[in-house]
């Protein structure tokens, strides 16, 4: 869909791969370093890179075996490894009257485990030219499937600032917050008048970027053991006083559990 829409993808095998022997056949015609994903995989999960056969070979082995035990699919998918990569999305709208904008960037490229942690707009990478194509590219491809709501179009950027399609999410995400700081939108409200069949009350010209805004995860983890997910009792909670400069959204409180069975992000 990305690629009839026009939108440049990572090179890569655009079918499950049906064994070890298939990935580094698919591999070597791709050139490493590559990628193996997980099909189902989200969170980091069931992704390895390989730089040879034999990381290859055991890489799709460890990425079937982890999608099957966390996503129930162990299908596995190769593509070209981008080095030195920036992960940088694009949130649109669209509404059910033929009206799609973009309202700019996230940068989201300091991670663990492949696991967000700090999320910024705008990206100190991206240039105005830049910026303008990945906002049309990304509004492609949601009118391509002809969709009508927030989402976030993900693309991966390399040091030249060429970018490449990486996924869509079909929903609001954990760090729209710093979009609405800098545009001024509240996208919850956005996106539930698009569902009541509303058209959007803005047009690309009115949207604009207004400072800067920076978002920084909480999870709950132990540092001693390379900050693995950490549960059991929340004894202490103690956040920032909000104001007009600072945001706090969490769904925990003093006392509460964090539990094994759901992300540990607080």
């Amino acid at each position: 869909l990305a690629q009839q829409a026009g939108v440049p993808v990572i090179p890569g095998y655009g079918q499950a791969l049906a064994s070890a022997d298939e990935a580094v056949q698919r591999a070597a015609a791709i050139g490493y370093p590559v990628i193996l994903k997980a099909s189902a995989g989200g969170g980091g999960k069931g992704m390895r890179i390989a730089h040879d056969e034999d990381q290859c070979r055991e890489g799709f082995t460890r990425a079937a075996s982890e999608a099957r035990a966390s996503f129930g699919d162990d299908r596995v998918f190769l593509e070209k490894f981008i080095s030195e990569p920036r992960h940088i999305e694009i949130q649109v709208l669209a509404d059910q009257h033929d009206n799609c904008v973009h309202l700019n960037e996230r940068e989201c490229s300091i991670q663990r485990r492949h696991q967000k942690v700090v999320e910024e707009a705008p990206s100190p990478l991206l240039d105005a030219a830049t910026r303008q194509a990945m906002g049309e590219q990304a509004v492609a491809l949601a009118r391509a499937v002809d969709y009508h709501s927030a989402g976030t179009v993900e693309f991966i950027v390399d040091a030249a600032r060429s970018f490449f399609f990486l996924e869509m999410n079909t929903r609001l995400q954990v760090e729209h917050p710093v979009t609405e700081l800098i545009t001024g939108l509240d996208l919850v409200e956005l996106m539930l008048r698009v569902a009541a069949g509303e058209k959007l009350p803005l047009t690309q010209a009115d949207v604009s970027i207004q400072g800067w805004a920076l978002e920084a995860r909480v999870y709950a983890e132990d540092p001693v053991r390379g900050f693995v997910p950490s549960t059991g009792r929340l004894v202490r909670y103690r956040p920032p006083v909000e104001s007009t400069t600072v945001r706090v959204d969490t769904g925990v409180k003093e006392g509460d559990e964090v539990s094994m069975h759901y992300d540990p992000m607080m």
